[in-house]
């Protein structure tokens, strides 16, 4: 992964993030970084559920899309406020 795939895994994930505040009810201050690195674990559990879902053709791992992103972060969200807060 070259610096124009960090920075573009970087804005998706912050994109990602921001979107799944926005969904889960209540005020979630988490800052830039830590809604980044929700995204990018959103898109982590997304496609750990799209894996379950459907296979892939080569077998390997693939980060999932947006919708399963938003969903994988939702999750995410969900679990840090009732678990580490």
């Amino acid at each position: 992964m070259g610096i124009f795939g960090l920075i573009g895994t970087i804005i998706v994930g912050f994109v990602v993030g921001w979107i799944a505040t926005k969904i889960m009810p209540g005020v979630d201050k988490l800052g830039f970084w830590l809604t980044t690195a929700l995204g990018i674990g959103g898109s982590i559990v997304g496609g750990f559920i799209s894996s379950l879902i459907w296979r892939s053709p080569d077998g390997k791992f693939h980060p999932a899309g947006w919708i399963l992103s938003i969903i994988g972060a939702v999750i995410l969200l969900w679990a840090y406020n009732n678990f580490v807060r």
